[in-house]
Order: C-alpha cells, then structure tokens, then sequence
C-alpha cells in the first residue's frame, strides 16, 4: 500500500524528536448499505474510505495523528508535526523492516465488489416478504444490508510490516406488530466475516418469520411483574450482558489505569465456579474474528476467567508497557481515524454441563429472556439496565405466558457470583461495540445460563 522507503522515512520523521516508538497503519476500506423500507428501496450508499494514522511513544504517552493523504509530502508532513508533540531529542533508531506473510484463517468465496446491488436487494426482499407476510398485525419491516472490505497495512519502528484484508457481510432485520395503538418490534441482525456466500446460504425466511414472530408474541404479551427473580438469558446475544458489564471492564483501557473493578485481581476469584469466559478473535469467520490486530499482533485466544478465577485482560500494545505485559492480539480501532486501545473481538461464556429442561424444571418462579434488546452500562461500575425483547414468565419448571416491557438491573460483578447453572449449547449473537477507539464489529456469545436472581422491572396491570 506504501512502498518500503516512504515507510522507513515516515517512521524516522516520526522519531525525529523523542519518540522512542512510531507506527504507520493504512486503511482502504469500500463500504455499501442498502435500506428496504416497505418494500421499497429506500436508500444505498456506497463508498471508499483510505487513510494514513501515525502514532508516536514515549514511554507510557502517546499521540496520534492521520490524515487522508498518502503522497510523500503529506505523510512525512504529518510525523514531523505529530513527533512535536514529543520534547527532547532525536534517539538513533536502526529500521529494519521486513514484510511478513499473515495466515488468511477467514475464506471468502464471494467478494462484496463482485456482487451486484440487484442481487443483494433480492435476498433483501426474501427476508422481507417472508417478514410482512407472516401476520396481520405486522405493520412495518425494514431489511438492510450491510458490506465492507477493508484492506490494512501496519508497519512499526520495531520491523514489524504486515498487510490484511478483512471482509464482512450483515443483513439487518425489524418488523413491527401494532394492535390497539401499540407496538413491538421484532429484531434480528446476523452478519459473519465472510463474503456474499453468507447471505446466500442463510436461511431468509426463517429470519423475518422469526423477527416478525417476536413482534407479535410481544404485542400480544402483558406486562412483566417486577422484583427479584432467578432469571434465564438464552444463547446467543443474550451474552450481550456479559460483554457490556464485564467485558469491557477486562480490557486493559481501563485496567491499565486502575479503573476497572477487575483491575490487580488476576488470580482472585470474581465469579461462581461454573463460569468460564473466553475472547477468541481466531473462530473461522465469525463476525468479530481478525487475523492480526490493528497494531499486527496475531489474534490469539484469551481465557479471561476460569472456573471462576480471574485469568487475565485483554491487553493491546500501549496499555501492555503501562501493565508490563505482552499485547494479547486485542489491539483495534474502527478506522485510520483512531489510534487503537484493547477491544472484544468473539467474547462469550463457555458451555457448561447442565441440561437445558434441569435449568426450567428448577426454577419454580422466574423469568425466561429468550431475546435480549439494548441497555447502558456504567463501565466504571459494571451497573446496567437492559431490556429484554422477548421475555417469559417460569410458573413451576416451565415456560408459560409471555411478558413485556422487562428489564434486567444490576451489576457485573455480582451477576458474575450468581450464575449458578450453564447449559452446553453456545452460539453468538452479532453486535457493534462502541469505545474510545470507534465502533468495531463483535461478537456476544453464550449457552443458555441462569442467574439465581437479577432485579427485574416490569409493570404489573
């Protein structure tokens, strides 16, 4: 993407100052999305982002700049400025840089520039028609259709050069249910690190059957009772709790700096023994998986906890020299825009051992989330709020009348210590993360758990 000389010279104009590190990251990345609204196509956008991001140590500090310029004068412009920010003096610094393979673990079979507009608004309209067709009362779908290849090249002062190409598809769907003058969406929104071949062997109907499915199970649902109640959170997205009320608590941005909750307890146990927790950006495909980082560290498999005990962060380059550990492959940023600090990739609980009907039949009163929706998470605390998109009540070991309007309170490191039975069918749901470094595709991942008590606010009639 830029050729060995001008590297090694925007490196060195990088530490003409006191800089006793420097990093180059390139992005090319084309981008589409297309909105069906009603049956119609609403909107498509498309386009090309490139771009240049140089970042400068020094010791435990850092400063970055970019710019969307690739031409000579620009990019050695843009060090100089960038390594002012550095007071001293010009360290003599040998570069060696030597490109190396990275091991494509993701086939991609379909390139996104290789299919056509017109054959994506078709597997658009499956999931539509089979969405707005399921029911009377769905009175509004929307599908879109989400793409992007993105070509990256990350080259350091240390001789590291490497190159990636990561590739993603997603296809978005929500149907709304309207009856008496309310209404309930249904939402599903599954995506892969993979070309078009994802959509084409994804079963589309299915997809808006079920989203239009949830919508009017729960506009046909009454109010969810409040209180405190062991709760069942389903696989898939419903690990989206975990993510957000651990997981980013894990994540040495914050543990570096002393202000995550987790921060020094490495060794400690922080959750009840049945509880196993994993980030692995190395599963073939899947939606938040990366060959290398953005800093070009390997992705690499982190056991977080273990059994219960604390095992370790997720760590990226900048944050590992402030905790004097080696980066763990966690480094990621949205774009050149961004200098990147450590982020989820696949996060998830592992499977355990207990038997999904045992986890119902020993639950005489409780709260069955088959589909969790969005909340807010206060990181600094682990406190949080999520809502609940299709909920349950458990009467006597069984799921009986559906319930709306649930929401889930508490907090990470009490949930932690409260799941008391995992079942053995993990699957992940697919989210975008939003932190200090932009927004980076993840994902949440879980089997079936139970929490031996949340709060749960509802709203009894």
């Amino acid at each position: 993407m830029l050729s060995k000389q001008l590297i090694e010279d925007v490196l060195n104009a990088a530490l003409s100052t006191s800089g006793d590190f420097a990093e180059i990251f390139v992005e090319d990345r084309t981008n589409s999305q297309i909105t069906l609204i009603g049956g119609i196509v609403e909107n498509t956008i498309s386009g090309r982002d490139y771009g240049v991001g140089i970042r400068i140590y020094k010791g435990f500090n850092s400063v970055y700049a970019f710019t969307n310029k690739s031409d000579r004068e620009t990019l050695i412009k843009t060090a100089k400025k960038a390594a002012q920010a550095m007071i001293g003096c010009h360290n003599d610094l040998t570069l060696n840089l030597i490109k190396s393979d990275v091991i494509n673990n993701h086939k991609i079979l379909k390139y996104p520039d290789k299919v056509s507009k017109l054959k994506k608004v078709e597997a658009m309209r499956k999931v539509y028609d089979a969405a707005k067709n399921y029911d009377d009362v769905i009175s509004q779908v929307s599908v879109t259709h989400l793409d992007h290849n993105q070509h990256i090249m990350v080259a350091n002062s240390e001789g590291l050069w490497k190159e990636d190409t990561r590739v993603r598809n997603r296809i978005v769907v929500s149907s709304v249910a309207s009856k008496n003058g309310e209404m309930q969406t249904g939402y599903l929104a599954p995506g892969a690190m993979r070309g078009f071949e994802f959509i084409e062997n994804y079963d589309l109907e299915a997809l808006g059957k079920e989203a239009s499915r949830i919508a009017k199970t729960m506009v046909n649902a009454s109010y969810c009772p409040s209180g405190k109640f062991p709760v069942l959170i389903d696989n898939g997205f419903g690990g989206v709790i975990f993510h957000e009320a651990c997981g980013h608590s894990l994540e040495a941005t914050s543990v570096a700096k002393g202000t995550s909750v987790f921060a020094g307890k490495v060794g400690e146990k922080i959750a009840s023994d049945v509880v196993t927790a994993i980030d692995d950006g190395t599963l073939p495909n899947e939606w938040g998986s990366i060959n290398i980082d953005d800093e070009g560290t390997p992705s690499q498999k982190n056991v977080l906890i273990e059994n219960g005990i604390l095992k370790g962060y997720m760590i990226d380059r900048l944050n590992g020299r402030r905790m004097g550990h080696a980066s763990t492959g966690s480094g990621r940023r949205q774009s050149y825009k961004f200098a990147p600090t450590s982020r989820m990739t696949n996060t998830y609980i592992a499977s355990g051992n207990s038997k999904r009907e045992d986890m119902f039949a020993n639950t005489e009163r409780g709260i069955y989330a088959r589909y969790m929706g969005g909340g807010s998470v206060n990181p600094s605390t682990g406190e949080f709020n999520f809502s609940v998109l299709e909920g349950y009540l458990v009467e006597n070991g069984k799921i009986t009348t559906p319930v709306r309007g649930a929401t889930l309170i508490g907090k990470g490191t009490e949930i932690l210590k409260k799941i008391d039975m995992i079942s053995d069918n993990l699957s992940y749901g697919q989210g975008m993360c939003g932190s200090s470094s932009g927004s980076v595709p993840t994902n949440v991942g879980q089997p079936l758990i139970r929490v031996s008590e949340i709060t749960v606010g509802g709203r009894e009639e």
